[in-house]
């Protein structure tokens, strides 16, 4: 179920006045259909997340989805694994080394990805600020993987990502998941962490990984303790 504009207004806590006029100035990502504006949930989180704009994971769930438990980020990135001292000077070199190190399935191939992940750099780049990137390709990554994958590559050294704030990045986010709905329910977590001050601080710093899981975990229970909107 893709969001309309009244959706997007009440999710945002503004006027559909005021998203008509983001979508006219190009301020948000917007599709028409039909002769109205319809918006993709994954393009919102980034969006929004890229802005310090405060989205609860569950508010963006598709209500057939409800009755079904969200994975878990802490449990996706102990799979993905954290992977420190990534190495490049420049943002191909480095998203090339991060491939390297993701575990991709019998038949993938690590170049195509990194040729998709680089075409959707070319668009605009996927730095979401404080030093931190969402790399991912125009859709999400579906492969046959038996559970959803996080992987948090943290660089030897930061690298120019042109991101929003214009501070270079230090750590990536990578989300490879079985289904579309997967990718959607783990990334609305990611970006929810993610404006959780503690956190980024662990992962900048970077802490060691039981530290950076245990910092995913506290945040995901603060979640679970919060009302559903």
């Amino acid at each position: 179920m893709q969001l309309s504009v009244r959706d997007v207004a009440k999710l945002l806590n503004v006027s559909e006045k005021t998203i008509y006029r983001w979508i006219r100035d190009g301020h948000i990502p917007a599709y028409r259909f039909q002769d109205q504006y319809r918006f993709s949930r994954t393009e919102l989180l980034e969006w929004a997340t890229a802005r310090r704009i405060g989205i609860r994971p569950d508010v963006v769930d598709d209500p057939l989805d409800r009755d079904e438990e969200p994975p878990e980020l802490a449990a996706a990135m102990a799979e993905g694994g954290i992977h420190y001292r990534i190495t490049g000077a420049t943002r191909e070199e480095v998203l090339r080394s991060a491939v390297q190190v993701m575990r991709f399935p019998e038949g993938a191939d690590r170049e195509t990805v990194l040729r998709l992940f680089l075409a959707r750099e070319e668009l605009a780049s996927t730095g979401i600020g404080d030093g931190i990137a969402i790399p991912h390709v125009r859709g999400p990554i579906v492969l046959h993987v038996e559970r959803p994958l996080v992987y948090l590559c943290l660089l030897e050294n930061p690298v120019e990502f042109g991101a929003l704030d214009g501070l270079p990045v230090h750590s990536l986010f990578f989300l490879v998941c079985p289904t579309v709905r997967s990718h959607l329910r783990l990334l609305s977590r990611l970006t929810f962490c993610l404006r959780d001050p503690a956190f980024r601080a662990a992962v900048a710093k970077p802490a060691v990984r039981e530290e950076i899981l245990a910092e995913v975990r506290r945040v995901e229970r603060a979640l679970a303790e919060e009302p559903a909107a």
